[in-house]
């Protein structure tokens, strides 16, 4: 059925029945909104560990991780490793959210900023972050299971068998050294690049997909609350490792196979003797025109500002019994998931080695590989993997959902509807939690590739990240400064952005919205592999089969040898400049842009600034370089010409954030009353005495823990990057 045995899919149906027994069993102990929302913030280490690496660890991080490096080598890992240097600021920040005593992340611009409305409008933003985050997930579990359920070329139509043939001729032209092109092929390739055929027709459907496991979400998640989401979250996390490591020592046994050997060792010994050696450039690999060095660092930046603000974040650590389990499994939760990313992309090497001739779609490498090495073996293991990838989407839509459904019960219904028992809310929570889910579901849709959904992701928090930042640790920040920036930021970078090109169809149109980066041919010098070798000779072959004017006019590829140097030219294409899904085709042959505008980038092309001629990465750094720094200098400069904030009320706040956290809930409670009758207390802490900047003195936990993680941070790439010398 579908392409599996019985036993892979009794193994699926095994791993349902566990989850969905889980929330049913938790849902028993609910009997308030803090039981539901924050599982009665009783998690220790262990659980909060999990809970922060199950929520954090979708299937898009193995997929995508795999798919941008079996494409781009190495520097591939940064499309989910970038986070690294954000994780140790982890554990001097995450206490700020136990110190909060909130139920949401939305509740803190009510106390910070004395404002109901400033907290509804961050609820709004924040559950349509988690529905993003959700249906990235879904887009990339959706594309691996459909592609370990792949329908055979006989059973394609006519239609689909003319895309598939499209699709092979792209990965030709691709795999092809672009100096050595006709024009006539050059044409060809960008306009196939621009079409994107599809290589991948499987026997279930994408839409049933996405709806069978938001039934199975939404039955376990809603019941339980947090509590089944995150006691779901430590099973889903160890099959998440399962997932990380099952396929590596049936990969080395098959290369071992192939090429002889024995062992681990030589298998990645030959990974290196037959791959090209760009693809162990671990900064900067030419072939990788989304994640230039350059690039990497701005979204570093602005990740490190954002993920803090992500509503999740708070959930994932006010659920801890304490401040340091709040830390601790913040950050051991983000480390191992840093680990499994290495593996990931180590993986891809390996898998590149095994299928550079037989899978052209990187997408469906996960999904080929499992097929391939563990099918087999006839034990269940493929529908193990298949659990394993639903885990993953699940152990992070559940937290997401929870997440989001707090936000708009506690944020918008709660004020709206007040005084209502806590059973009511804890039913308006489980609508809402549908509501999230479905959402989630629903944008899958609306996207082309992973990438622009990560994007979005990456990109929403902008809009609140300063007046979180600045709120916390500025007392001078005010509400009206909070609300110019968050409005300002919402506006022009995505209201604006999306709503233009609604109300405003000839914009998609103009062609002065039309421009696109030009195509950029980069020259790089290595010692030819064994991979190398194979491309030219068929690179060779092409060329011999070509008309004779054609190969009059293009000259004969040059063969190579192994370990000799060669020139090897890298050909970006032209990308759309102002549009985030880029220029397409209508039914009449006429280019459109697609997506929402880039409003900022079109203010650059007016000053004068040639975007035409910087490379597709530097622009996107110009763009996030401008949506991370504006709204701080908006709230900055709004705040220093407008009245402070009520005294008593930043006193309160401040005071509160400076009252370390009591494991006991009544013992707290009683410390943070007494701490605000003096609301004095603490103030010995601050750094700067007598200025504005709520900056603290590190205590030896603080320093101590920071140390320790920014050495893991740094071991962390060093490994990766003495793994990558073994056998050069």
């Amino acid at each position: 059925m579908f392409g599996l045995s019985l036993l892979d899919i009794l193994v699926i149906i095994l791993y349902f029945c566990v989850v969905i027994g889980i929330g049913l069993w938790a849902s028993r102990r609910i009997r308030d909104t803090e039981d539901y929302f924050l599982a009665g913030r009783r998690f220790g280490k262990f659980i909060q560990t999990f809970a922060a690496f199950g929520q954090a660890t979708s299937v898009d991080n193995a997929v995508g991780v795999t798919t941008t490096t079996y494409t781009n080598g190495i520097a591939g890992v940064w499309s989910s490793l970038v986070y690294l240097a954000a994780t140790p600021m982890y554990w001097l920040v995450m206490p700020w959210m136990r110190r909060l005593r909130v139920l949401t992340l939305g509740d803190f611009f009510e106390q910070r900023y004395g404002s109901k409305c400033m907290a509804g409008v961050y609820a709004m933003i924040g559950t349509i972050c988690m529905m993003t985050i959700i249906s990235v997930g879904f887009a990339a579990m959706t594309k691996t299971v459909m592609a370990l359920t792949p329908r055979p070329l006989e059973a394609l139509t006519e239609a689909e068998r003319s895309e598939l043939a499209r699709a092979k001729v792209l990965d030709q032209l691709l795999a092809m050294d672009y100096a050595t092109l006709t024009d006539q092929q050059k044409a060809q390739l960008q306009e196939l690049i621009r079409q994107n055929p599809r290589k991948l027709f499987s026997y279930v459907r994408q839409d049933v997909l996405i709806w069978l496991v938001c039934v199975v979400v939404l039955i376990y998640a809603i019941a339980g609350g947090l509590e089944a989401a995150f006691l779901t979250d430590a099973i889903q996390g160890v099959f998440i490792i399962i997932l990380s490591i099952l396929l590596f020592p049936f990969a080395w046994a098959k290369i071992n196979r192939l090429y002889g050997g024995r062992g681990p060792l030589d298998a990645w010994a030959m990974v290196h003797a037959r791959l090209p050696e760009y693809f162990f450039d671990l900064f900067g690999s030419p072939a990788a025109q989304d994640f230039t060095w350059y690039y990497i660092a701005a979204l570093t930046l602005m990740v490190t500002i954002n993920v803090v603000v992500q509503p999740n974040s708070l959930v994932a650590t006010a659920s801890a019994k304490g401040e340091y389990e709040c830390r601790f499994g913040f950050v051991a939760g983000s480390y191992i998931k840093r680990a499994c990313t290495v593996l990931w992309g180590l993986l891809a090497l390996f898998a590149v080695v095994l299928y550079q001739d037989q899978v052209h779609d990187p997408d469906l490498v996960w999904g080929y590989a499992t097929l391939d090495l563990l099918g087999p073996v006839g034990i269940g293991l493929v529908g193990l993997m298949m659990a394993c990838l639903m885990a993953a989407l699940m152990s992070t839509a559940d937290c997401l959902m929870i997440t989001g459904a707090g936000l708009l019960t506690h944020n918008i219904y709660r004020p709206i509807f007040p005084n209502q028992p806590d059973a009511h809310y804890v039913k308006v929570g489980r609508i809402c939690g549908a509501v999230v889910i479905i959402g989630g579901a629903l944008i899958a849709t609306q996207f082309d590739t992973i990438l622009q959904q990560l994007k979005l992701w990456w990109e929403l928090n902008v809009t609140v990240a300063a007046s979180f930042w600045l709120g916390m640790k500025w007392r001078r920040a005010n509400k009206v400064g909070a609300w110019c920036s968050i409005l300002a930021s919402s506006i022009l970078f995505f209201g604006l952005s999306a709503l233009l090109p609604a109300f405003i169809p000839s914009l998609q149109t103009n062609p002065a919205l039309l421009k696109c980066t030009k195509p950029l041919a980069i020259s790089r010098t290595y010692k030819a592999s064994q991979m190398d070798v194979e491309q030219r000779n068929g690179q060779i072959q092409l060329w011999q089969a070509l008309p004779e004017a054609q190969r009059q006019a293009v000259p004969k590829p040059g063969p190579l040898e192994v370990g000799k140097a060669y020139t090897k030219t890298f050909q970006q294409p032209g990308r759309s400049i102002f549009w985030t899904k880029g220029i397409k085709y209508d039914n009449q042959s006429r280019q459109y842009g697609s997506g929402m505008l880039n409003l900022e980038l079109v203010l650059l092309d007016h000053l004068g600034i040639d975007l035409q001629s910087n490379p597709y990465a530097l622009n996107e750094t110009l763009r996030i370089l401008i949506r991370t720094v504006a709204p701080f200098l908006i709230l900055v400069l709004v705040s220093l010409i407008t009245r402070p904030d009520d005294k008593d009320m930043l006193d309160r706040f401040y005071t509160k954030m400076r009252t370390a956290v009591s494991p006991n809930r009544q013992a707290d409670a009683i410390q943070v009353a007494q701490a605000l009758e003096g609301k004095a207390i603490g103030v010995r802490q601050k750094l700067f005495r007598n200025s504005s900047w709520e900056f603290h003195r590190w205590t030896r936990t603080d320093a101590w823990g920071f140390a320790i993680s920014f050495l893991v941070a740094i071991a962390i790439i060093t490994l990766l990057a003495a793994v990558l010398r073994i056998g050069r």
